[in-house]
């Protein structure tokens, strides 16, 4: 698919980083699949990993973790 913020680049397969920030606390959630950008970088996750990244993201927010770094596991 074309990338809708660059506009120029083409997304395939790959693996991103995402960080999330809640009030105090910042995730970073490594090795995250998703469709990567090949000219700027931008990711688009599936509806399904959004949703596990979201579920460890508030698991982390919910031990009050100020800066977590995890890594995604199917």
């Amino acid at each position: 698919m074309k990338c809708t913020i660059c506009k120029l680049g083409e997304t395939n397969e790959g693996l991103t980083m995402v960080t999330l920030h809640r009030e105090e606390s910042v995730i970073v959630i490594k090795n995250v699949p998703a469709k990567v950008c090949n000219n700027c970088g931008e990711y688009y996750l599936s509806d399904d990993i959004s949703g596990q990244v979201m579920a460890l993201a508030e698991e982390a927010v919910n031990r009050n973790a100020k800066i977590e770094v995890l890594r995604f596991t199917a």
